[in-house]
Formats: C-alpha cells, structure tokens, sequence
C-alpha cells in the first residue's frame, strides 16, 4: 500500500531537492563566470566546499540515528557532498590534467584515453569519496548517505560512458565555456545500444528500490530511504532518457545561468 509519509513525500522531496540543487550548481559556476576567471571559480570552490563539509557532518551525526529525521539529513548531506564535487569540476577545479579537443582522427583506444584524461581527477575525487563515505559508516545503523553518494556515482558513470559512445541529444547548454573542448570527446549524435540498455538497468534498480520501499513497515525509516532511492534513481533514468529526446538544458534551469550570460556578454560589449 502507499503511504503518504514512507512513499510520496519522499518523492517529492527528491525532485524538489534535484531542480533545486541543480539550479544553485549552474548559478555558482555562472557567477563564477561573470566573475573572469581564478577569483569568481575560487570562491565558488570555497562556498562549495562549505557546504560539501556540513555535509560529510550531517551524514555523519545521521549515521547514529536510525529515525526519519536522520535518513533525510543523511540524504540531503549526500547531496551537498555531491554537489561540491560538481562545483569543482564545473568550474575546471577537479577535471583532468588534458585541457585540450581530442586530437582529430583518434578512434578506439586512444580516443578513450584523451577522453579519460579529461576527467580523471574528477572521477577519483568521487571514487575516494564514495569509498571514504562507505567505510566510515559501514557498521552505523544508517547508511543511508553513503547509499545515495553511490547510487549518484553509477548514475553519473553511465551518463559520462553513453556521451563517449554516442546519443541522439548530446545537449551542452549548462556546460561552461571553459569546459567547450569536452564536447570534441562525445560520440556522434546516434542511438547506440548503450543508451536502452542504461535506461533498462537503471529502471531495474528502482522497481527493485521500490520493492524495499513497499515492503518495509508503514512509516519506517527503512521506508524511507528505500524511496529517497527509488526517486533518486527514476530521476537518473529520466535523465538518461533525455539524452534520447531533443530536450534542453534551458528548459528547466535556464533562470540558473542565462541571466548572468546575459549580463557577461552586455559587459563584454559595453551595452
């Protein structure tokens, strides 16, 4: 049965919590721009990184607590922790030692290794972290943050691999300016089999988080959780399925970025 408490409102708070974050992400790197370079992204990294420290904090003061207000301050410390990763590497912080377009004509291996090359800080940076979450709370009787910090890595992995093979929507509205020679690494504008197969695996994932969910007792934090991950992963799917349809950025986060282009660009021409 559905239960307001253990099913919807977690729903809801995820998708609440996503457009939110994912707005405030592309605002600080915005702002970041506007601001011309190493100061603008350097206080953005810091304010960031803030915010990614009280959320190591809050997942880890809800390790200890196994009620409903302690799975949710796990969840939303999770994704400050997250979020201070993608400010990093949005703002050129933590992406990889080659800043550089793919070199014309490279295929196969070679191909994947500039590609790797791009973003290997980053993905360290977050295999570390999701390590380091699971290791410290994996004897506490909530896990909950460490959970979700993972289930955002494998999502974000196999977003990253379908770009590099190919997709129908290749969309690059949020990326920055600075991170423009990433799009050289992106496959041609195909469906590939990776795309249905990503979208099937992850649907998967949440009808078996979604049997958690509905099995758990009414109202229990185990309910909970299993739903924060339901939603967390339907959103995944989603937006593995946008990466199919001929869907922009713009569409949902452009109040987050557009204003300030706007204004750089009014600068730049001394309108």
């Amino acid at each position: 049965m559905v239960s307001w408490s253990g099913h919807v409102l977690p729903f809801i708070v995820t998708v609440a919590i996503w457009f939110v974050a994912t707005g405030l992400i592309a605002l600080s790197v915005a702002i970041g721009t506007d601001n011309r370079g190493r100061a603008g992204f350097a206080r953005s990294v810091a304010i960031g990184g803030v915010i990614g420290i009280l959320g190591l904090v809050a997942i880890m003061a809800a390790s200890f607590s196994v009620s409903t207000w302690g799975v949710y301050l796990a969840f939303i410390g999770a994704l400050a922790v997250w979020g201070w990763h993608e400010i990093a590497f949005l703002t050129g912080a933590a992406a990889g030692p080659r800043r550089s377009e793919c070199r014309p004509g490279s295929r196969g291996l070679d191909r994947f290794m500039q590609a790797s090359a791009t973003v290997i800080h980053h993905e360290v940076a977050l295999a570390l972290t999701a390590l380091m979450l699971v290791s410290l709370t994996w004897n506490a009787p909530n896990q909950i943050g460490a959970m979700v910090f993972v289930l955002m890595f494998a999502l974000r992995l196999s977003s990253k691999i379908n770009l590099f093979v190919g997709v129908p929507n290749s969309t690059t509205e949020m990326m920055p300016e600075h991170l423009g020679y990433l799009k050289s690494y992106f496959g041609r504008n195909r469906m590939t089999g990776w795309l249905p197969v990503s979208i099937v695996a992850i649907l998967a994932g949440a009808a078996w988080l979604a049997g958690l969910a509905i099995a758990a007792p009414a109202g229990s934090p185990e309910m909970i959780g299993a739903s924060l991950l339901t939603a967390l992963a339907l959103l995944g799917a989603l937006e593995h399925l946008f990466l199919a349809l001929p869907f922009r950025d713009g569409m949902l986060w452009g109040w987050a970025f557009s204003r300030h282009r706007f204004d750089a660009n009014r600068q730049d021409t001394g309108v």
